[in-house]
């Protein structure tokens, strides 16, 4: 696929950043997020619910408005990270690219492949320039047949995937000139206070990074509906959507790990959660940060039945409420962050547990993201080079969900081929461009 960028610019927030807001402190949560980019790309065919005397250079011109609005009531990201601890709100701005594509949308769409999706993203999600250089980057990318992708990065110390969706919400209602525009609220240090952590620790970013393999699982309403029945047991009557499908997966791969080791090893299962409504009183939605902990299950069986997985990661998400959430609205917040913090790297730093990373994006309603020319036919994320990691995301109508996950090459050559996740899930499915109805 050949990719020209044709413009490079930078986008400054339309009005000045106050003195008083120049300084934004870091909550202690955003301290332990690695620097790297909450991403996402979201694609806008040439055909559907679009008005026509809208050329695209117009519609370029209106991204970039909408933009430099947006970036007024999200001004750290016009800002630079200036240390662990705080990000300095200068109004230098975003970097805003247009690229042209020589391929036309529907061809592209017939199989996503995850290497070529890197491509529409202005920079790796795993960039150091997300702690040197933009905590915004945006790309525009036009296709041969006038459809677009819009590829948005933003720093991970400051945007969660419920933040990247409030940013998403905010630049697309400011676009088609919504009168409902979300407004985030930068309250992070208030609620959890920074630390000094300038010890030095490693990354387990890094750590865990090596020769991967991404791939795309989709996972149709039906067949959810299918998976959740066999998932059903005593402990857990009624499996939700992400339950049924993480115990999949996590079963699927552990089989994969254990045919190519020759062996069984522990396993780890660790699902990300939105920590907003699970504190008492509950956060705002638009609450901008980091704001998620993660529900830890344990599997040290050889052989085990989906519904115990189920069980397992049920049984993990009561224990996250009663041991985790409660402590963070009484004075060890702190504590509780750092205990936690230090179990999770090193959990994900062990050579002998395989540590399954899952981070659910769905209800997010990423999918009605209007700039002013319809509702997206699709959106995704690209791959990352961390292995052992699964993000989880709702399908087009909301009832189904695809699942990117990201496993050693040699894990990944089993996994995909295992008959019991192909009987619910279809991997890498072309997205259909004739059955959109938005």
């Amino acid at each position: 696929m050949e990719v020209e960028i044709t413009l490079r610019e930078t986008i400054k927030p339309s009005s000045s950043t106050p003195p008083s807001k120049r300084i934004l402190k870091l909550s202690l949560l955003d301290q332990f997020t690695p620097v790297c980019y909450t991403s996402l790309i979201l694609f806008y065919p040439a055909s559907v619910n679009q008005d026509h005397s809208v050329t695209l250079t117009e519609r370029c011109q209106q991204l970039k408005i909408s933009l430099s609005e947006t970036l007024t009531h999200f001004y750290p990201l016009a800002g630079r990270l200036k240390d662990n601890a705080s990000i300095e709100c200068d109004d230098q701005g975003g970097e805003y690219i247009e690229a042209r594509i020589k391929c036309l949308l529907s061809k592209f769409l017939v199989t996503p492949e995850a290497e070529l999706l890197k491509q529409l993203l202005p920079a790796a999600i795993e960039s150091g320039e997300a702690a040197t250089g933009s905590m915004l980057l945006v790309q525009a990318n036009i296709f041969d047949c006038g459809g677009m992708a819009i590829g948005v990065c933003v720093s991970h110390k400051i945007a969660d995937a419920a933040t990247l969706t409030t940013f998403v919400k905010c630049w697309s209602g400011s676009a088609h000139k919504s009168t409902e525009v979300i407004s985030p609220l930068f309250m992070g240090a208030s609620i959890f206070p920074d630390m000094d952590l300038t010890f030095t620790r490693p990354s387990s970013v890094e750590l865990m990074q090596g020769e991967c393999a991404t791939k795309r699982f989709v996972f149709d309403s039906a067949k959810i509906r299918m998976l959740k029945a066999k998932a059903a047991g005593e402990s857990v009557a009624a499996p939700t959507r992400v339950e049924a499908v993480s115990a999949l997966i996590w079963k699927c791969a552990m089989a994969a790990s254990r045919s190519n080791l020759g062996a069984h090893r522990k396993s780890v299962w660790s699902l990300s959660v939105n920590l907003r409504k699970r504190l008492a009183p509950p956060l705002p939605e638009n609450y901008a940060g980091n704001c998620v902990g993660s529900i830890l299950a344990h599997m040290e069986d050889a052989e085990v039945e989906l519904r115990d997985l189920v069980g397992l990661i049920r049984r993990g998400n009561q224990e996250f409420d009663e041991n985790y959430a409660k402590k963070l609205q009484r004075d060890g917040s702190s504590k509780a962050i750092c205990g936690f913090a230090k179990q999770f790297e090193e959990l994900a730093m062990s050579t002998d547990i395989d540590f399954y990373n899952c981070s659910s994006w769905c209800k997010f309603q990423l999918y009605e993201a209007d700039f002013g020319w319809g509702k997206p036919a699709w959106l995704s994320i690209a791959s990352t080079s961390i292995k052992n990691v699964l993000l989880l995301i709702d399908t087009r109508d909301a009832a189904g969900i695809e699942a990117w996950l990201t496993l050693s090459e040699e894990d990944m050559a089993l996994f995909e081929c295992n008959k019991e996740l192909l009987e619910f899930a279809t991997l890498n499915p072309s997205v259909s461009l004739s059955e959109l109805h938005l």
